[in-house]
């Protein structure tokens, strides 16, 4: 099945998250709940008001820097045009925003087989234990029942809380996260047709998690593997008899995925590693009717 989102179709929503700051998000696409798997893509926004420190995550994340810089200090700085690989088990941060910044945010499960919470599950999550503690600048403290006090980072709290279970990080098979610069890559003809070139940016996850962006001349059109993500970053086309333009969002999960373009145009493709066989049900993280 192909799932098609195009970003004038999904509002801009101001939602509550495990941060300090407001943030807003035109949510675009989700995965399966409950697979290893599971995905959820977003373009977030976030304002000089918003801070995250240093911490860790045992899912994968792919971002794009589309609007304003994003600073995780010491890792870097993602200037617009960036795309940062942001393994599983690695710490990255503290995280801040100089003035407005736009971003493309992919979250998937990763390797280690732990999942990734469903939006809503997560949001479930956060407004329990709102009950019980208080979120601030990124952290959760409460009381435990001794009268301790006592503080954690809040998106493990709330993964703790859904899943009834220490949270064990997978190893980190990378000291960083990764930035890229996809001008200082070249494009390459690929023969699938007339007008096409490619530039391939990253392999990871026993390289079946890939990054690469495509070029089409107007009239051309590729066909992409099936569990890919694909991200417009210029240009309008059409695939299953339905129109696309800048910044649409495209997904096919068991079938080719086959895009034409109208106009000139340059795709992020991000093809999802299967990871089904790495699975370790043991740290996988519930469906939502299990978790909410």
């Amino acid at each position: 099945m192909t799932t098609l989102v195009n970003f004038s179709d999904v509002p801009l929503v101001e939602r509550q998250h495990a941060r300090q700051g407001t943030f807003r998000a035109h949510s675009m696409l989700h995965g399966h709940e409950g697979s290893p798997g599971n995905f959820f893509l977003q373009l977030s926004r976030t304002y000089a008001d918003f801070l995250s420190p240093r911490h860790r995550h045992n899912f994968e994340q792919i971002r794009v820097q589309l609007e304003g810089p994003a600073d995780f200090d010491r890792d870097g700085v993602m200037e617009s045009g960036t795309l940062g690989y942001f393994p599983e088990g690695v710490f990255y941060g503290p995280q801040s925003i100089s003035g407005e910044s736009l971003t493309l945010v992919l979250q998937f499960g990763g390797a280690s087989g732990s999942g990734y919470i469903p939006e809503a599950a997560f949001q479930a999550g956060v407004e329990k234990l709102k009950g019980s503690g208080t979120f601030e600048k990124g952290v959760y403290r409460s009381t435990r029942a001794d009268g301790s006090k006592y503080s954690q980072d809040a998106y493990e709290a709330v993964w703790e809380d859904l899943n009834g279970r220490e949270l064990k990080y997978p190893g980190s098979r990378y000291q960083k996260p990764v930035f890229i610069d996809p001008e200082a890559f070249s494009w390459r003809e690929t023969g699938q047709d007339v007008g096409v070139a490619r530039r391939h940016l990253l392999s990871a996850t026993e390289g079946e998690l890939r990054l690469a962006q495509w070029k089409l001349a107007p009239g051309s059109q590729i066909t992409l593997e099936a569990n890919t993500l694909v991200f417009v970053l210029q240009g309008q086309g059409h695939t299953v008899g339905r129109d696309w333009d800048k910044w649409s969002a495209l997904y096919s999960d068991a079938s080719p995925l086959t895009l034409a373009a109208s106009t000139p145009v340059v795709l992020l493709e991000i093809r999802l590693p299967d990871i089904s066989a790495q699975a370790d049900s043991s740290q996988a993280t519930p469906a939502l009717e299990q978790t909410a």
